[in-house]
């Protein structure tokens, strides 16, 4: 993304989405996503893979948040309030070291499990497709479905995606806008049960 120059300006230029998701913004005829549904091997890493508590956040059964699949109801563990300040939003548990060590030795696409805009730029040159599934709770069909391509992606971003910590507060319209991902951005594709 950087390679196609789409982080110079403060708001998107919106003519060169056909060419996010694929290698390095070389070709957009061999897109990341949507995934092979017959891939011979998909790796799953992170402490949110297979853990629904972790995927519900926090306030859902319990205040705080629980750990487990025995509820019902890759990022951050769960928290509420308070317990989820935090002055430099970068991403909790072993992530970074998934991301480092998953993407940099095979194509990856990166999803993230977390409540709110985390610290993702010192990695954006290892990812090849990022996905933030916010925290989708016991509906994790609704992430597989488009990271396989039966449903589009349709959503854009409900705030801001800084850059780092120190941009913040930043909000549309201010002097200082220079964000990652901008207010409102997002990929649409379309998908396989509508094409």
């Amino acid at each position: 993304m950087f390679v196609m120059g789409l982080f110079e300006k403060p708001l998107a230029d919106y003519s060169l989405t056909d060419h996010l998701g694929s290698q390095n913004g070389e070709s957009a005829d061999n897109p990341i996503l949507p995934l092979p549904k017959k891939a011979p091997k998909i790796l799953v890493s992170g402490i949110h893979a297979d853990n629904l508590g972790y995927q519900c956040g926090g306030c859902m059964i319990n205040w705080q948040g629980l750990s487990g699949n025995n509820i019902t109801s890759v990022g951050e563990t769960p928290y509420a309030e308070t317990n989820g300040d935090s002055l430099n939003l970068t991403i909790s548990g072993n992530g970074v070291e998934t991301i480092n060590n998953v993407c940099s030795g095979v194509k990856c696409v990166v999803v993230l499990i977390t409540s709110r805009p985390v610290v993702i730029l010192p990695y954006i040159d290892i990812i090849e497709g990022l996905v933030a599934a916010w925290l989708p709770g016991s509906e994790g069909y609704g992430v597989t479905d488009v990271l396989f391509g039966d449903y589009g992606f349709s959503g854009k971003l409900p705030r801001t995606w800084f850059k780092s910590v120190d941009q913040l507060p930043m909000n549309v319209g201010d002097s200082h806008y220079d964000p990652l991902f901008p207010f409102g951005f997002g990929l649409s594709t379309q998908g396989l049960k509508f094409a």
